[in-house]
């Protein structure tokens, strides 16, 4: 299977702030940002302009702080966010605008309160004008999924020909099934046939749980950007995970035959310092970054991981910056036992082995192995 190259989006300076209780100063945005560089995104979301005065000098640190990653700003298709966008991103090296308009019938008419083809005016006269004020333009169909498949294509030729670059079909508010977001994907790039000229990119919300699945359903449908978040936080249930997709893609290399020309290695220190500086902590069995991803209790596991990691494992801890454990609790093994004392000097074995094995699983069944340092101690005592 040939190779081709995928462009990750990483929105969590955007997307991911909107998550309730974050707000990122300046400073922390072009901190994570200069991480997002070494992890090696093509482009980093920075932010949204219009919204606010701090919003507007976190995009500027942002584009100050970047050398290689594209800087995209959000906007609407309103004057004033056009505008807003357009000077917090002329320190960038490489500037896109993000700009957005719902396609949907709900977002049309409830939202926007604007005709079908209102909407598309709109969007041509804001791609049309950010066109002379950035290096590229990304257009936003927002609420893809829900729309009429049709109108969505209607709107892509007419942007393209304004100037876009980057067309986002994005699943919104999280409601697409994997196939449903593929035939998506493929129906509108059979009847906009324009949109082979410029970059397609996915945007799910993890809604159903489904954001991951629906992106790299998306991907095998002729995507050419995925648009995703560290940790997968965002907006109400969050963003399609970084680290899970950018995995995906590596572990199934041989069914997608993509590369997404991330560092792998540069994963963990990632999620950390967002953990960090949001104040989203990371659940413990968060698949890749949850401290439970490469943690092996069970005895039988562990046996068969000190046997050969393959047996229980698909990638190497490693390869994403962090170690495998064994950590042992009421359900490890003998060998896993055996083996933790031995790391810390203590050679136990036959009979000895035994008696402080069974002592260790008694105290164990209490609910003790969260103090296992301690537990060790009463059971060699």
């Amino acid at each position: 299977m040939s190779t081709r190259r995928i462009q990750v989006f990483d929105t969590t300076l955007r997307d991911g702030e909107q998550s309730p209780g974050i707000a990122l100063q300046p400073h922390e945005k072009a901190e994570i940002a200069e991480q997002l560089e070494r992890l090696g995104v093509d482009v980093v979301e920075a932010g949204f302009p219009g919204a606010s005065s701090g919003e507007f000098e976190g995009v500027r640190a942002v584009a100050a702080a970047l050398e290689r990653p594209v800087v995209a700003a959000f906007a609407r298709t309103r004057q004033e966010d056009l505008d807003a966008a357009a000077e917090a991103l002329a320190g960038a090296r490489r500037s896109r605008m993000h700009v957005v308009i719902g396609t949907s019938p709900i977002h049309m008419e409830h939202k926007l309160r604007l005709e079908p083809q209102e909407v598309v005016e709109h969007a041509r006269r804001a791609v049309e004008y950010a066109s002379s004020r950035v290096d590229e333009v990304e257009f936003c169909c927002e609420d893809a999924t829900r729309s009429d498949p049709e109108f969505v294509a209607q709107v892509c030729r007419v942007v393209v020909a304004a100037g876009a670059t980057v067309v986002n079909l994005p699943d919104t508010v999280g409601y697409a099934l994997p196939e449903q977001y593929a035939a998506l994907v493929e129906g509108v790039r059979r009847r906009c046939p324009e949109l082979r000229d410029v970059t397609l990119s996915v945007h799910c919300h993890d809604d159903l749980g489904l954001a991951v699945a629906n992106s790299l359903a998306g991907i095998r449908a002729g995507a050419t950007q995925v648009e995703c978040t560290v940790n997968g936080i965002g907006e109400r249930a969050g963003n399609a995970s970084l680290e899970e997709i950018v995995v995906a893609l590596k572990v199934r290399a041989d069914y997608f035959g993509i590369d997404s020309g991330v560092d792998t290695t540069q994963i963990a220190a990632t999620s950390r310092l967002v953990a960090a500086r949001t104040g989203y902590a990371v659940q413990p069995n968060k698949a890749v970054v949850g401290a439970n991803a490469f943690a092996h209790e069970a005895g039988i596991h562990q046996d068969g991981m000190l046997k050969d990691e393959r047996t229980y494992q698909i990638i190497d801890p490693a390869e994403v910056g962090v170690q495998m454990t064994l950590p042992l609790g009421k359900h490890s093994g003998r060998h896993a036992f055996a083996k933790a004392c031995a790391e810390r000097g203590i050679e136990l074995a036959g009979e000895e082995l035994n008696e402080a094995f069974r002592r260790f699983k008694a105290l164990a069944d209490r609910g003790r192995e969260a103090e296992f340092e301690k537990l060790l101690e009463r059971v060699i005592a």
